[in-house]
């Protein structure tokens, strides 16, 4: 395995004096924080977590938008229970609906597909591909070249990558552009679902604790890894055999207590801490507000319609909980955002480097450039970003979703495989097709109208100059009747049924031009359209491909000269973080201890949807049954806890180990105070939420048996 020693001089160095908290630190920096690592409380060797196929590294594995862990040698998994949410909800039905109810396979027999497009993908490789890279940038153009150089070279390293049958690979860029590493995994395809406690444990609280402190959510569910007979990755299949993994995660063998030292590892999504403060502003007066409002509107369409059909209720059950986290979340950080003043701090910082740069000669020059390049950058996408936004999500309900991808599919099928649009080559295929399949599940021919009308009225509400003359056409009009008359020829589309999707999976350009289904027709119309927009979108981008490096490795210098830390942002790649367990001080004083207990579920119980633990639960609570897992620290058992760790979106379901690489617990959420930090971190403040492993365990012996579970766990008997 190659794995890329970053040196100190380079721009992911660790630089200052790294504290438990802020930092999420690429694996291979550790060893140069090994000092604020030993004084947090870490007792392994911080060369040991470089290991990335050692223990415990190797046993944390992404789902693709969440994280997860090996717990067995028999391939189990475990993550967080909204994270099973799209597999669960992909198993039920009005009439067995799992959301509810809960679900728990007694034998492997009885385990369920987590679906076509369930990922389990284990690290396996790292290179680093910068020299590479760069040396394709330099050789370009212009910026249209330089998109096409980037995207050629990236085709190229993951098809060489993926060489190998079973493995996916992805490119990473890092601080703006300064590095780029090849990530290689083995791609897990048959991915089943083992058990997941009912809803009014996984998400007990809802959306009204979502984010919020104190918590008492058992959020937790378990996976299986699944191969071929002969171990290698295979689609679903009942010859399959469980995945055997080289490493997998023990459950803590000493209690976790206030002050203990934990870490994270998990691939958390998307920071913007190196963005430019334009860049900030653009995000917190438009894209925020307008997002979490349009997110709104649909979560009361979906919502009233499924309140009078359960049908609707269970297929759009996923999307509506995606909804609500986005709209709790952005309305969290422009909150944050307000409180903190986070706007002038971002441009205070900003016009710190910028006076700095201007005494750094003719290197500093080439970085205020770079800086006036993004700026305008900016403003350019700003033009059309409402028109960008609204005709995006239109074409990304059901049937017009997948309309376009059917269409683009064609198109680019008639290409060699390498010059083939990336999402359209052989290696997307199997996904492009399991979404098709999914649709089913999914999918709701009135609710889709409803989708499609709301998006349509938002179109025609565009000024003139934002309007698209192909659209306009095919609408014929820009009043309430065109758009019903419009919502009236969608309505015979014959793409909500299965057996149509999957033969136009299989047609060529002319084939699919031709037909009269009219959500097709809409997306043929487009199309122009579309190709126009992603030319104008690489000629930006390569642009931006120069001036973004320069500018934040300039801001890198200056932060350094400044003895601060220098990490790159997320960007879904692997990343550790550290700290301790601990409460916090609230901004209107009141204070929040560590942990929460099984009683304080008791005293939240409404016995009303969210606050509406189960029976059997309030009665164990009630009788003090506690397993032997309570804490003599609490004289009960700890349900959720805090750490002063760094995490964002993507490091749902990531592990949170202890000092000894042992588990005690699932991040699944931050507080509320702390959304702000993917732009601004504030150490006071930010806290991530985990649940327990004490209340998963007491869970699965208690409320919802999972006897199976725990043995395979190597858990079965202990009290």
């Amino acid at each position: 395995m190659r794995h890329s020693i970053l040196a100190v001089a380079v721009a992911l160095a660790a630089t200052g004096t790294a504290a438990a908290g802020e930092g999420m630190w690429v694996p291979q920096q550790l060893p140069e924080i090994a000092g604020p690592l030993k004084q947090a409380g870490l007792e392994l060797p911080p060369e040991q977590l470089t290991d990335l196929t050692g223990d415990p590294m190797g046993a944390v594995v992404s789902l693709g938008g969440c994280t997860a862990s090996f717990v067995s040698p028999q391939g189990l998994v475990v993550t967080n229970h909204h994270c099973a949410y799209g597999a669960i909800q992909l198993n039920s039905t009005a009439d067995n609906n799992l959301i509810d109810l809960g679900f728990n396979a007694a034998t492997k027999g009885d385990e369920l597909s987590a679906g076509p497009n369930a990922r389990i993908y284990v690290l396996d490789e790292i290179t680093d591909v910068t020299a590479q890279v760069r040396g394709a940038l330099e050789a370009a153009s212009d910026g249209h070249a330089r998109a096409h150089a980037l995207e050629d070279l990236e085709k190229q390293l993951v098809a060489d990558c993926e060489a190998g049958e079973g493995y996916r690979c992805h490119l990473y860029s890092f601080l703006g552009g300064n590095d780029y590493r090849l990530f290689r995994n083995l791609e897990i395809r048959d991915v089943r679902l083992v058990h997941a406690p009912p809803n009014s444990i996984g998400s007990y609280g809802g959306d009204i604790d979502n984010w919020m402190w104190p918590r008492h959510t058992g959020d937790f569910a378990f996976y299986r890894a699944y191969v071929g007979p002969d171990g290698e990755p295979a689609p679903y299949s009942e010859d399959n055999v469980p995945y055997q993994p080289k490493q997998w995660l023990k459950v803590a063998s000493q209690p976790l207590g206030a002050g203990d030292f934990v870490m994270v590892a998990g691939y958390p999504g998307r920071t913007f801490r190196w963005a430019l403060a334009d860049e900030f502003d653009a995000t917190t007066g438009w894209s925020y507000p307008t997002v979490k409002r349009h997110y709104e509107n649909l979560v009361e369409l979906v919502e009233t319609a499924g309140a009078a059909d359960e049908d609707i209720k269970v297929k759009y059950a996923s999307t509506v909980r995606g909804w609500h986290n986005v709209m709790k979340n952005y309305g969290g950080q422009l909150e944050g955002f307000e409180r903190m003043d986070a706007s002038a701090i971002k441009h205070r910082d900003e016009q710190a480097v910028l006076e700095w740069l201007r005494g750094q000669g003719a290197e500093g020059q080439a970085a205020l450039d770079a800086h006036a390049t993004l700026v305008e950058l900016l403003e350019q996408g700003n033009a059309t970003r409402e028109r960008d936004l609204v005709v995006s999500q239109l074409f990304r309900t059901g049937a017009l979703g997948a309309a376009r991808t059917l269409h683009r599919l064609s198109m680019e099928r008639a290409k060699p495989d390498a010059e083939r649009h990336a999402g359209y080559q052989e290696r997307d295929l199997p996904g492009i097709e399991g979404a098709m399949k999914q649709m089913d599940r999914r999918y709701h021919s009135e609710m889709d109208r409803q989708l499609q009308e709301y998006w349509l009225r938002q179109y025609v509400a565009l000024p003139q100059e934002q309007r698209i003359p192909a659209l306009d056409q095919w609408l014929g009009g820009d009043d309430e009747a065109a758009v019903q008359a419009a919502l009236d020829r969608l309505a015979g589309t014959s793409l909500g049924e299965l057996d149509t999707r999957l033969a136009l999976l299989e047609a060529d350009q002319a084939t699919i031009e031709a037909s009269e289904d009219p959500a097709v027709a809409l997306a043929v119309a487009m199309a122009p359209h579309f190709i126009v927009q992603e030319e104008i979108e690489e000629d930006r981008e390569g642009e931006e491909l120069l001036a973004r490096p320069i500018w934040t490795r300039a801001a890198a210098d200056y932060r350094r000269s400044q003895g601060g830390h220098v990490y790159p942002d997320a960007n879904s790649s692997l990343r550790i973080t550290f700290g301790n367990v601990q409460g916090y001080t609230r901004p209107d004083g009141v204070e929040l201890p560590p942990f929460t207990t099984l009683e304080q579920i008791a005293e939240k119980h409404t016995g009303e949807e969210p606050f509406d633990a189960p029976q059997v639960q309030l009665e164990k609570i009630a009788a003090g049954e506690y397993s032997g897992l309570a804490s003599e620290e609490l004289g009960t058992v700890p349900v959720n806890f805090t750490a002063d760790l760094d995490i964002t979106g993507g490091n749902s379901g990531s592990p949170v180990l202890d000092a000894r690489g042992e588990l005690v617990g699932l991040v699944f959420d931050m507080n509320w105070e702390s959304v702000a930090s993917n732009w601004v971190f504030n150490p006071e403040l930010t806290r991530v939420i985990a649940v327990d492993e004490r209340y998963m365990r007491w869970v699965m012996k208690e409320v919802f048996p999972a006897p199976q579970v725990l043995e395979e766990m190597g858990l079965a008997g202990e009290d």
